[in-house]
C-alpha cells in the first residue's frame, strides 16, 4: 500500500492512493478525525461483509467512536469506545460474534492501535443493548507477561 500526500494551498492537502485521491482540509476535518473515521469504517465494512458471507443482512448500521487522547504531546489515543448499533436477521449471539470478529481479527486499523490503546465496545442489536462497555480481550495498552507457555511438539 502506498499513499502520497502533497500540499495544495493553505492547510489543504491531497492524498493520493493507488486507487483514488481525496482532499484533507485542515482544520475543517483534522487528520486525527480522518484517522478515527478510517478505524470506524474498517470495522463497518466487516459488519456488512461478514454477515453477507453467512447469508445474513445488516441494516441501519451506525458505529460511534469516542476517543480520549493525551492532554500533552504526543496526543495519542488512550482509550477508544465503539458503539455498534444495527439491525439484522441473526440472533444476538451471532451479531455479537460479528463485532468480535471485526475487532479481534479482521479490522487491520483496530489491530494496528490495539496494543497502545484501551479499546471497549457496546452493541445495540435490533434495538436491544446486548453488550455494554465490554473491553477487547487482547487490547489494553500494555504488554502482559504471560510467562512461559508450553506448546505441543510439532
Amino acid at each position: 500500500m502506498k499513499v502520497t500526500v502533497s500540499h495544495q494551498d493553505g492547510m489543504k492537502f491531497e492524498a493520493k492512493t493507488e486507487k483514488s485521491s481525496f482532499v484533507i482540509d485542515c482544520p475543517v476535518i483534522s487528520p486525527v478525525e480522518y484517522f478515527l473515521a478510517g478505524i470506524i469504517t474498517c470495522s463497518a465494512t466487516d459488519m456488512v461483509l461478514i454477515p453477507k458471507n453467512q447469508g445474513k443482512t445488516v441494516t441501519n448500521l451506525v458505529i460511534d467512536g469516542d476517543v480520549v487522547r493525551n492532554e500533552e504531546q504526543p496526543r495519542k489515543f488512550n482509550t477508544l469506545h465503539l458503539t455498534y448499533q444495527f439491525n439484522s436477521d441473526a440472533d444476538d449471539v451471532t451479531a455479537a460474534r460479528w463485532v468480535m470478529a471485526s475487532l479481534e481479527t479482521y479490522c487491520s486499523t483496530i489491530n494496528t492501535i490495539r496494543d497502545t490503546t484501551e479499546i471497549s465496545y457496546s452493541i445495540i442489536h435490533n434495538g436491544k443493548t446486548i453488550r455494554e462497555n465490554e473491553k477487547m480481550i487482547s487490547g489494553g495498552g500494555s504488554k502482559i507477561d504471560m510467562g512461559e507457555i508450553e506448546s505441543c511438539p510439532s
